[in-house]
Order: structure tokens, then C-alpha cells, then sequence
């Protein structure tokens, strides 16, 4: 096999390709991109019986043929090469050479034969658009657990009914949801999708203008499928019941507070510097500000307010500061609105709804919405 390429297009698609793969794999195999070289160019892959990811590039091939390379030094190789054209040949003693400029590598080749098969997918599929669908990854991955002793909380949830598509996540502390449009079969599919792979697809395709999602296989092999160009990503789904969080949403929203998001964003943060990681910041909200209190015990305390709008009776309660901010984050408006959701059992506490706000009196556009469940005050 023999060909050349132009060395940022090949350095771009290798490290496309050794993205989902694991920093260390149990199988040596695994750790391979395979490159496939014939008349329509070239194609990449790599695969872990998990992900795997694909992309096809234009390349002047001299010799058709196939090669297994070892992925992350291939990457770590070409993205370090001067800025001229990528020769890559087999030589006679089965060595894969890498030649550009004065530059030339010999790397070892792995076992073709031995790399399972990169899994296809054909079955129900919609378009939506990427920078949406970017965008929902970001508000809502965050959420999943990283806790594998459930796996099911660790993946986020794809709803697909008639034209919208739901993404979901919850780490049993707090929920987030967001909704996309969706263009494609409107029969009712759900996917759990590994939260991980989800966040890498909406780092890659979120300037792609649109994303095709197809959904294929059954039993113990349902994959999903995410293409965008010439570049393809599938994930085996995560098995298992996830929650039914939708109905923990309030369907009434009359009690809330607005407050500009960045001025509260700075102000935890500042306040929550002298808490223990595992306390929660003392929260009052009442008709004109927020005021955040902190205390760690006898080594420091602190308190600050912000301009807040009451809608309702003052509240005080107990939120995990971090898991406030990353709420915040995601919020991506110049306001945040904070609703005080009722419960029915007297001895609970009821989460707090956050969302999106435009201005003091507008709700914000996007679906957005993040469910937190307070924590305890000592007092």
C-alpha cells in the first residue's frame, strides 16, 4: 500500500478517530486506527466494542490496500510533522513508513485480521440541527453520574416524539432536560446514550450545520449512530430502565426568583471558598436580593448578597454550590430564574427549577431546564 495526503487533513482525521478510544485498553488491538486505502481515498476508523468513529478523506493513492497502525502515535506523529505533503507506504519487511518533508518514521504494523468489524447502522433516523444539538449535549451531559456502580445514570437519554427530540440526564441529585427539533421518523425511540461519547459527538459536529442520529440494532447491541460530513461516530447503548424524572418537572412555576446570572455566578463562587467540599451555601431570597452564607467553621465565614426579584414568599434553603454553577453555566442568558416547586410530603424538601431568563419579566427561548434537589441546614 501507497499513498500521500495532505498532512493537516491526515492529522485532523487521525486525531478525530483516537478521540473515543481509551486512554489505556485491555486489548492491544484496540488501540489501532485502521486505514483503508482505495479509489475513493481514504477511510479511518477505530473501535472499541464500545464507540467507534469514522472518516473518509481525499488522498492520491498509488497502491489500494489496508494497514492497522497504532492510533495515539500515529496522531501524536502527524500533528508534529512539517508542513508538507504525508507519504505513507508498506515496506518490503512489513514496516508502515511515514515520510514528510525530511521527516520519516517506521512504525510497527498490527494485525489486520485480528480487528473486529466497525459496526453499521441502518434503521430510524432524523437530521438536527448541530449547533442546537451542541448545545443540548453541553446543558445537559454535565448531570449524568460518573458513578459506574449505575451505569444507567451515566448515560443521557434520547427521547425522540414526533418532531422534537429530548435529551435528559440525572445523577439522582439533580435533573437536567433540554429539547431539539427533530426532522426525520416520528416514531417514538428512546436511546441511552454514554454521556462521555455523547459530549465528544457535540465537541465535533457542532459546527457541522446539520447531524444525522440513526438508530439501529436490537437485543444486546443497539447502537446509535451520529454523521455529520464525511465523519461518523456509533456508541453501543447503555442497557437498563432509566428513571422516570420527566414527572418530578412542576407543572406550576408562580414562586421564583430572577437574578442576572453572572453577578450570582461570581458571587457563589466567592462565598462558597470557605465551605467544605460536601456543605451546602445557605441560600435567602427575599424581595429585593439573594444573600449566600457560608461558614467553615471556625476557619472563616462569608456572606454576600445580589439583586434578586421575588416572586412569592422569601425562601431559605441549602444548595450544593457546585452543582449550582454548573446550572448556571449552562443557563446561557443574561438571567437566571429560580422556581420554588411544591411537594405534597411535608417532611421533604422540594427542588428548586432553573432555567433560562431573557430579561427580569421575559422567559428565556430555548426548553431548558434544571431540576435540584436542596440539601439540609444546620442550624
Amino acid at each position: 500500500m501507497r499513498f500521500q495526503v495532505n498532512r493537516d487533513v491526515f492529522s485532523e482525521a487521525v486525531s478525530f478517530v483516537v478521540k473515543l478510544l481509551p486512554q489505556r485498553n485491555p486489548q492491544p488491538i484496540l488501540a489501532g486506527v485502521l486505514i483503508e486505502a482505495g479509489e475513493n481515498g481514504l477511510t479511518l476508523s477505530a473501535f472499541d466494542y464500545e464507540a467507534s468513529a469514522r472518516t473518509t478523506i481525499e488522498a492520491t493513492v498509488d497502491e489500494a490496500g489496508t494497514i492497522l497502525v497504532h492510533g495515539r502515535l500515529l496522531s501524536d506523529i502527524a500533528s508534529r510533522l512539517p508542513n508538507a505533503p504525508i507519504e505513507i507506504a508498506v515496506e518490503e519487511d512489513g514496516g508502515i513508513a511515514v515520510r514528510c518533508g525530511s521527516a520519516r518514521f517506521t512504525l510497527a504494523a498490527m494485525p489486520v485480521e485480528e480487528y473486529p468489524s466497525i459496526p453499521e447502522v441502518s434503521g430510524t433516523s432524523g437530521l438536527v440541527p448541530a449547533e442546537d444539538f451542541s448545545t443540548a449535549i453541553a446543558q445537559v451531559g454535565f448531570a449524568a453520574s460518573r458513578d459506574d456502580v449505575t451505569p444507567v445514570l451515566t448515560g443521557v437519554q434520547l427521547e425522540v416524539s414526533g418532531t422534537t427530540l429530548s435529551l435528559v440526564a440525572t445523577d439522582r441529585y439533580r435533573v437536567s432536560l433540554r429539547d431539539v427539533p427533530w426532522d426525520g421518523e416520528s416514531a417514538e425511540q428512546t436511546a441511552l446514550v454514554p454521556a462521555r461519547t455523547l459530549q465528544e459527538v457535540g465537541k465535533t459536529f457542532g459546527h457541522a450545520g446539520t447531524i444525522q442520529i440513526s438508530f439501529s440494532g436490537a437485543g444486546d447491541r443497539e447502537i446509535i449512530a451520529f454523521t455529520a460530513g464525511n465523519k461518523t461516530v456509533t456508541s453501543l447503548l447503555i442497557k437498563g430502565n432509566f428513571p422516570p424524572v420527566r414527572r418530578l418537572f412542576p407543572e406550576q412555576t408562580d414562586h421564583h426568583a430572577v437574578v442576572n446570572t453572572a453577578d450570582l455566578t461570581e458571587a457563589v463562587r466567592r462565598v462558597a471558598l470557605v465551605l467544605d467540599r460536601s456543605a451546602p451555601l445557605r441560600f435567602t431570597f427575599d424581595t429585593a436580593a439573594v444573600t449566600m452564607d457560608a461558614s467553615g467553621g471556625e476557619q472563616a465565614r462569608a456572606s454576600e448578597s445580589v439583586d434578586a426579584h421575588l416572586n412569592g414568599e422569601d425562601v431559605t434553603l441549602g444548595l450544593n454550590p457546585q452543582y449550582l454553577l454548573e446550572a448556571l453555566g449552562a443557563v446561557r442568558s443574561e438571567f437566571v430564574r429560580v422556581t420554588f416547586t411544591s411537594s405534597d410530603n411535608a417532611n421533604k424538601l422540594s427542588p428548586v427549577l432553573v432555567t433560562s431568563q431573557t430579561s427580569v419579566d421575559q422567559a428565556g427561548l430555548d426548553s431548558f431546564k434544571y431540576l435540584l434537589q436542596p440539601n439540609l441546614l444546620l442550624r
